[in-house]
């Protein structure tokens, strides 16, 4: 299959859509789905994976920690999701645009059938217009908030199966920091970023760390596996910083 070049996933994380208290970040909501709908208008077919629901279900029931048994969890997600959809529609119908939302467990994608029905509820959903908004579905998939790898860590692996599986040209993944650096720039302040890496190989990710904040729970590691698995398709990855959206 080839890759539709217009077509763009872009991937945002808990740490971009959430502030240090764990609150809303009302003002990323809205740079973020005002450049998205932008990039819309200039032609784009635009998908949007979205993680956070936890987070921002903690913060909807007033839980002063983050949730830590398994049913807590799930149930802060099942009101985050709630949550986020909300402030999506509210924000993307700001700019006159109208959202979708699909949630997807890791069977969803190993069946065939589903895949099909999948990719074609996608293009359905891309050919009338609408941006679909993708999460992992937290509230009943215990895999994704358990497992020691995290199946789609932070939903950054997440991301590059939807591209993979949309036929996007590029894979966005906002993140809080600016890109991939030769150390850690929140320790290092003369760290260099590294503009553009051809392989993904062990050399590269020796330099991605353990986990990024505190809030979200994807750190570089799995930002450079989404990459490896989008690369192998031919879909070029950026890694970019959430908080300045409008570089898209």
């Amino acid at each position: 299959m080839g890759l539709y070049q217009n077509r763009i996933v872009v991937k945002v994380g808990t740490s971009t859509l959430t502030n240090e208290l764990g609150k809303s970040d009302l003002r990323s909501f809205d740079r973020l789905t005002c450049v998205l709908s932008d990039l819309q208008n200039m032609g784009y077919e635009v998908i949007l994976v979205s993680s956070g629901a936890i987070a921002v279900g903690t913060e909807k029931l007033g839980w002063k920690a983050h949730p830590a048994s398994m049913k807590q969890k799930q149930a802060a997600a099942a009101v985050g999701q709630c949550r986020i959809m909300f402030l999506y529609d509210k924000f993307f119908g700001d700019y006159g645009k109208t959202i979708g939302q699909i949630l997807l467990n890791a069977e969803d994608i190993a069946q065939e059938e589903k895949k099909e029905n999948l990719t074609n509820t996608f293009n359905a959903l891309l050919e009338a217009g609408i941006i679909p908004v993708v999460n992992e579905n937290d509230s009943v998939s215990y895999t994704e908030i358990e497992s020691e790898e995290r199946l789609f860590g932070d939903n950054d692996m997440l991301s590059a199966v939807v591209a993979v599986l949309c036929g996007a040209g590029r894979l966005v993944i906002l993140s809080d920091i600016d890109g991939l650096f030769d150390a850690d720039p929140r320790l290092y302040p003369r760290a260099r970023r590294i503009e553009r890496i051809e392989v993904i190989d062990e050399s590269v990710f020796a330099l991605a760390g353990g986990a990024g904040s505190r809030r979200g729970t994807g750190g570089m590691r799995t930002k450079l596996q989404a990459a490896q698995l989008a690369a192998a398709q031919g879909i070029e990855t950026v890694i970019t910083n959430g908080r300045r959206p409008e570089a898209l």
